[in-house]
C-alpha cells in the first residue's frame, strides 16, 4: 500500500465517521430538545448534516475525493477517475468509519454503544425516494464539478438539506450510512431488514444518474492518469 493510498483510506474512514456521528448525534440532540416537534427535529438534523458535509468535502476532498459513499466510489472508478484497485479499500474504510461514527454518537450521549434499529422504513414511497435521492446526489456532483469545481461542497450540502425534506425517506442516499444507521434505535435509525432494500434502490439511482450524466455532459469513461488523483494528493 502506498502512502497516498493509506492517506486516502484514512480520510474516507475519518470523514464517514464524523458524518455518521453528526447524523446520529444531531438526531439524538434534536429529539431530546424538541420531543414534541418532529419538524423542528428534522430541520436540526438536516442542517447539521448539510453543515458537516460541507466542511468534510472541503477539507478531505484534496486527500481522497471525500466520497464517504460506496456508490460514489463505484461511479468514480467506473469513469476511471479513481484507481479501481482502491475501491475495496475505500468501501471498507467507509463502512468501518460509518459504524464507528454511530458508536461515537451513542458514547457522547451516554447510550448503549451498539443498538438494534427498529424503525420500519419499507414503504414504496421511501424506496422510490432512495432512487431519487441517490440519482439527484450524483447529478449535483457531476454537474457542479463540471461547471465550477469549487462549488461542489456547497452544492452537495445544500442538496442533502433539501433532500431531507422532499423525500419520504429523508434521503439516506448512501449504503454505508444506511447500514450503520441500522445499529441505532434513535431518531436516525432504520430497521436492519429494510437496509438491503434501501441500498438496492441507491445503487439503481446512482447507476441511472451515472448513465445520464455521461451522456448529458459527454463525460463517459476516460482514463485519468493518476486515477487520478481523484484524490489530488501529494506524497
Amino acid at each position: 500500500m502506498t502512502i497516498s493510498a493509506a492517506r486516502a483510506y484514512a480520510a474516507e474512514l475519518l470523514g464517514t465517521m464524523l458524518l455518521l456521528a453528526t447524523i446520529v448525534g444531531s438526531g439524538i440532540m434534536a429529539q431530546t430538545l424538541s420531543p414534541a416537534n418532529m419538524g423542528v427535529a428534522l430541520l436540526a438534523n438536516a442542517v447539521a448534516t448539510g453543515g458537516i458535509l460541507y466542511v468534510l468535502i472541503l477539507g478531505l476532498g484534496p486527500i481522497s475525493g471525500a466520497h464517504m459513499n460506496p456508490v460514489i466510489t463505484l461511479i468514480e472508478a467506473a469513469f476511471r477517475r479513481l484507481p479501481r484497485e482502491r475501491v475495496p479499500g475505500y468501501v471498507i474504510a467507509q463502512l468501518i468509519g460509518a459504524c464507528a461514527g454511530v458508536v461515537l454518537a451513542h458514547a457522547m450521549f451516554g447510550l448503549e454503544l451498539v443498538q438494534h434499529g427498529t424503525r420500519a422504513r419499507d414503504s414504496s414511497g421511501e424506496l422510490i425516494s432512495e432512487v431519487v435521492a441517490m440519482f439527484g446526489l450524483w447529478l449535483v456532483i457531476a454537474t457542479s464539478s463540471r461547471a465550477r469545481p469549487a462549488s461542489v461542497p456547497a452544492a452537495v450540502a445544500l442538496y442533502i438539506v433539501a433532500a431531507y425534506w422532499f423525500t419520504a425517506s429523508t434521503s439516506f442516499a448512501n449504503p454505508a450510512v444506511t447500514l450503520a444507521r441500522s445499529f441505532t434505535e434513535t431518531f436516525a435509525g432504520i430497521r436492519l431488514a429494510d437496509a438491503p432494500k434501501f441500498i438496492a434502490m441507491q445503487v439503481i439511482g446512482g447507476a441511472a444518474a451515472a448513465g445520464l450524466t455521461a451522456w448529458l455532459l459527454n463525460s463517459g469513461v476516460h482514463p485519468d492518469p493518476a486515477a487520478s488523483s481523484s484524490t489530488k494528493e501529494t506524497p
